[in-house]
């Protein structure tokens, strides 16, 4: 069985946030030398984790990957608090849409049928 269009929109929305954690991450290193623990390393490695073990599930079409890819796409509302400070109403505009279609792909009859142990 194929993947369907709608989980791939959350695979490549999970791949690009892990892409951004990855680029973010000299910010949490810098921080690391200061203080073995900080709370904002702590939150990456848990977005980081979160994301791959999703992700994981998500492509092997595990029943448990659907809840997860919907707090996967649910992400997308601190997301959108960003490109709001960056953009203004453009990037809320944005940061909606891309919630919106992530919700709407993940609800889909085909997606659904993804995710059932196979």
């Amino acid at each position: 069985m194929r993947m369907p269009p709608g989980v791939g929109v959350v695979v490549l929305f999970g791949l690009g946030l892990l892409a951004g954690l990855g680029l973010t991450l000299p910010l949490v290193v810098d921080q690391a030398v200061e203080a073995p623990v900080s709370p904002i390393g702590l939150l990456w490695m848990l977005l980081i984790a979160y994301v791959i073990f999703t992700l994981t599930l998500v492509v092997q079409g595990k029943q448990a990957g659907w809840g997860l890819a919907i707090g996967l796409a649910s992400l997308s509302l601190p997301l959108t608090l960003i490109l709001w400070q960056w953009a203004g109403l453009t990037g809320v505009l944005v940061g909606v849409a891309l919630g919106g279609l992530l919700l709407v792909s993940l609800r889909s009859r085909r997606s659904r049928a993804w995710f059932s142990e196979r």
